[in-house]
């Protein structure tokens, strides 16, 4: 009975809410011109847990179910519910990204030794580290065509965001003439950004904008990505371009590429318009390397030679280049294709291990040729005459062979784009000083190697497509041939 009593009245009491409720909406909608309405939620749980709309010590059973949650009208009938859970997600965001920053810099400040021993690496190398593995972590080697995740293009630009806010402290001091209020002008040093940075860090932001809207665009293709155990299953078998001296590098089959999964094209291949939409990608894809190998270059030409490299060379240049080259470099009849063309590039090992060679002599000679330089400047007062006109002739030789081998290794990085980074590269990495130059070097070389591995996967594409097409035209002249003597037969 007694239970039986409080349902009744609870349920009176609950009519008489809803009731209220619908009165409350009519009159704040005919108010709403002359006032506003303010909701406090806490405000209006304490009140009504505390009115007499419940009774006296009301309680619920333990087995009667939970009561729907109240919302108040507001100005027009409508209900206003601001969940507590999103401001908790973004306070949460908001906490996990400064953290993640903190880290970030706290890495940075240590010079990645976790320990706070002091032996760390400098800050140069610090951040060019962190710039090139935040790149290995979003882009990795780039196995397919299609748009970056959100969650990693996000990461992507906050990350470059927060590791290239040290460029903006970075000036230099110039003079500049200042007016006095009372007349008269003078001289003053004012801070501008350093000329390097100014010039190639918005340059290199939009080479990265540009990559990744090409990224972009691959949504909706035609073609399509399947595990290369699914390929080799099927019995599918597709040959590598044949290799020529003349076509850049030595191109990989696709078969040997047994990490990269195989792409899919439609049975008569893709559509004219999205070969030509791959093609113009191609084009601008690869502007874009030849920009970011124009600035890495710069860069690492512009740091010093670390003494530790010099220190480790050999005297003799025949020992460093070997006979061949030697004979090939000295001769008098000198053509650098034609000695690319005699060597054996066929591997990448053996294409690095040359232009460590041929770099290496570049800078034995440039040290024989400034320290005959220093003699003849100090023997030039002597008597010794026969003596300094055969050093001087020798300088100037060693001036010319220095300048071939340079010329020797620029075509052949010509000849191979994609050739890994030379000793001398590495050292100049490892021991430069200067923050603005490592941002700079790093920042090209991650546009570069992403911006080549696109190139590579819209040539694996491309290659598809030809032997797709190639063995559709056979299947159909196959076909064509049948039918021809099937009718001849019949007749």
């Amino acid at each position: 009975m007694g239970s039986a009593s409080s349902d009744d009245d609870f349920d009176r009491r609950s009519d008489r809410f809803e009731s209220y409720s619908l009165s409350a909406d009519v009159s704040e909608s005919e108010s709403s011109s002359s006032r506003t309405f303010s909701y406090d939620p806490l405000a209006a749980s304490t009140s009504l847990s505390s009115s007499s709309l419940g009774g006296p010590a009301f309680e619920l059973p333990s087995d009667f179910p939970a009561p729907p949650p109240i919302m108040l009208p507001v100005v027009g009938g409508r209900h206003v519910f601001i969940p507590p859970e999103k401001n908790q997600k973004r306070e949460t965001t908001e906490l996990s990204e400064v953290e993640l920053m903190k880290e970030r810099f706290a890495k940075l400040l240590l010079g990645e030794d976790m320990s706070g021993g002091g032996k760390g690496v400098c800050t140069a190398l610090a951040i060019s580290n962190a710039i090139t593995n935040l790149s290995a972590s979003i882009f990795g080697e780039l196995w397919k065509l299609e748009p970056l995740a959100p969650q990693k293009k996000s990461m992507w630009h906050r990350e470059m965001e927060w590791l290239l806010c040290v460029s903006d402290f970075i000036v230099e001091l110039i003079p500049s003439m200042q007016e006095i209020p009372g007349g008269g002008t003078f001289e003053v040093m004012v801070t501008q950004p350093r000329s390097d940075l100014y010039v190639n860090l918005p340059a290199l932001k939009k080479l990265d904008a540009m990559l990744i809207s090409i990224l972009d665009s691959f949504c909706d293709s035609e073609f399509y990505y399947v595990d290369r155990g699914i390929v080799v299953a099927d019995g599918e078998h597709i040959e590598g371009h044949p290799w020529s001296p003349s076509s850049g590098r030595p191109s990989i089959r696709l078969e040997e590429k047994w990490w990269l999964p195989f792409p899919k094209v439609p049975p008569c291949g893709l559509s004219e318009e999205t070969r030509k939409r791959l093609q113009k990608c191609r084009e601008c894809t690869n502007q874009i390397f030849k920009a970011a190998v124009a600035i890495n270059s710069s860069m690492l030409s512009e740091m010093e030679v670390p003494n530790f490299y010099l220190e480790s060379l050999p005297k003799s240049v025949k020992a460093c280049l070997g006979e061949i080259l030697y004979q090939y470099i000295t001769a008098d009849l000198y053509s650098p294709e034609r000695l690319l063309d005699y060597l054996d590039l066929s591997s990448e090992y053996t294409t690095l291990e040359i232009a460590n060679r041929i770099e290496a002599s570049v800078h034995i000679w440039r040290q024989k040729y400034s320290k005959r330089q220093e003699y003849h400047a100090k023997a030039g007062r002597s008597s010794w005459a026969g003596t300094v006109k055969s050093l001087v002739g020798g300088a100037e030789k060693s001036k010319i062979l220095a300048q071939r081998a340079e010329t020797l290794l620029g075509n052949l990085k010509q000849r191979f784009p994609g050739l890994p980074q030379t000793t001398l590269d590495v050292n100049k990495i490892q021991y430069n000083k200067d923050v603005g130059q490592s941002i700079l070097e790093s920042y090209s070389r991650v546009m570069e190697s992403l911006a080549f591995n696109l190139m590579a996967r819209i040539d694996d594409l491309l290659h598809v497509d030809d032997a797709t097409k190639q063995r559709a035209a056979a299947e159909s002249v196959s076909m064509c041939g049948q039918r021809g003597f099937t009718e001849a037969d019949f007749t």
